[in-house]
């Protein structure tokens, strides 16, 4: 058994991707011990170097590029999928405080790119649309199930970050990638790299097997929230970035990739 360590979010993309690896759907072997963390924690994790195989922020990689190598599948990565910037309904003041998922996310790459002038509050992302709605921030940056319900709160959309990238680039959006330790052999990369592709293809010809442990870990446990957030970020850059793919990362990194 191959043991390695590995870091993921509880978010249904990443669950969904998954499910046939962590659960034996389809036979490897691998001996994973697996945790589930908020993207930032995520982040924080590669950038002290502690798991083996993690889920990223894309903007977090020119980061760790010394240390992890990112893989050809596993990334969230598309077009209209970008996270969006909200303010309480009714407000017209300027905007001087956002809170984000954090400081290493693409969502505050992208918000600093945009609007360079705002003064950041990092939290964690579950909590920001209520801390929105609470005025602790003029606004906030939705990513994860928060960007489909936000319009059940007194929330309105500011601006489609997804949607100013686009329109600059013409490239989907690089939101999060899987990278492995550099010092874990090529054969070994290249192993798990196939796996995950195969874990995402299972998925997608099998979803209804992944549904109760999608459920497990999800924020909002509502069927058609989890199927519209897999739908939006697991796609065919999930089972390999491609040309597109790599050309969209290198454009928002500014490195080869």
């Amino acid at each position: 058994m191959k043991k390695l360590s590995l870091a993921i979010s509880p978010c249904p993309n990443d669950t969904f991707a998954f499910d046939a690896i962590i659960n034996h759907r389809i036979p490897h072997d691998f001996d994973l011990d697996v945790e589930y963390k908020d993207i930032e924690e995520l982040n924080e994790g590669v950038l002290a170097g502690i798991p083996d195989i993690s889920k990223i922020s894309y903007s977090v990689y020119p980061k760790i590029a010394d240390e992890y190598l990112l893989l050809d599948s596993g990334s969230a990565l598309g077009r209209g999928n970008g996270q969006l910037l909200v303010r309480r309904k009714g407000e017209s003041g300027p905007i001087r405080t956002v809170a984000t998922p954090g400081v290493n996310t693409t969502a505050n790459a992208l918000l600093m790119r945009y609007f360079p002038d705002v003064e950041v509050k990092p939290m964690l992302f579950s909590t920001i649309a209520e801390a929105v709605e609470r005025g602790e921030a003029d606004a906030g940056v939705l990513i994860h199930e928060g960007r489909f319900v936000y319009h059940r709160r007194n929330l309105e959309l500011v601006a489609d970050l997804g949607k100013l990238w686009e329109a600059e680039s013409g490239l989907p959006l690089p939101l999060g990638a899987i990278v492995i330790r550099r010092g874990i052999t090529e054969a070994l990369r290249r192993q798990f790299e196939e796996l995950l592709a195969d874990s995402v293809r299972f998925a997608f010809n099998n979803p209804k097997l992944s549904r109760q442990f999608v459920k497990q870990h999800a924020q909002e446990l509502e069927d058609e929230v989890i199927e519209s957030h897999i739908a939006l970020f697991v796609n065919e850059y999930t089972v390999t970035l491609g040309k597109e793919g790599r050309e969209a990362v290198k454009r928002l990194l500014g490195i080869d990739v």
